[in-house]
């Protein structure tokens, strides 16, 4: 009978390293369509525009998953350091001109004299305004167009990455669990930008 459980437990461990396996395999796969689909369409300077948008926006959809029913104990408040470097240079200089002056100055305001009407979930798009309108030129233009900035990127969102997966119990289960899979999928999307931008620039 101890035979029979032993062969059973072998053959479950083998199941599961395939499937890992199987799911890296596939995530290569993505990966590798997505450069060369961004390459074709124009180039790989598009490429990393193209992919800066979409880590930009996966970095807004986690910052809002978080704020309603994701509810983590990891510390993403990283997102929006990481939005800050990552955001496309149009929305960065919409968001950094008078608009976003007005919206932080409201968000200030309510803060302030009705802390009661002021939600939550506010709190962290209530604090990128504010770090995109007042930070310096230096972290603002310096550092947001240098290598400097695509590595905080990665450091964000390899931290994030680690952290969700212990959270979940295992890299297997941070792709089954509820709402699994989309997560891990947003996070991977984090890492995804500063990795081909680092390997342009080391090119």
């Amino acid at each position: 009978m101890g035979r029979i459980d032993y062969l059973a437990m072998k053959t479950d461990d083998q199941v599961t390293a395939n499937l890992i396996n199987s799911d890296i395999n596939d995530l290569k796969v993505a990966a590798k369509n997505l450069i060369n689909h961004a390459t074709k369409l124009g180039g790989l300077g598009f490429g990393t525009s193209f992919l800066g948008w979409v880590a930009s926006f996966a970095a807004i959809y986690l910052l809002i998953l978080d704020r309603t029913n994701w509810r983590t104990n990891m510390l993403t408040s990283l997102l929006v350091p990481y939005i800050f470097f990552s955001l496309p240079l149009v929305l960065f200089n919409f968001l950094r001109g008078e608009v976003g002056k007005w919206i932080a100055f409201i968000a200030v305001v309510l803060r302030l004299f009705f802390p009661r009407h002021f939600p939550d979930w506010l709190e962290m798009p209530g604090s990128l305004i504010l770090l995109l309108v007042v930070a310096p030129d230096f972290f603002a233009h310096t550092l947001k167009g240098s290598w400097v900035g695509v590595a905080i990127c990665l450091l964000i969102g390899c931290y994030l990455l680690q952290e969700h997966i212990r959270a979940s119990g295992g890299f297997r289960n941070s792709f089954t669990q509820s709402h699994g899979i989309s997560n891990t999928l947003g996070i991977i999307l984090l890492l995804v930008y500063p990795v081909w931008a680092m390997v342009l620039h080391f090119m």
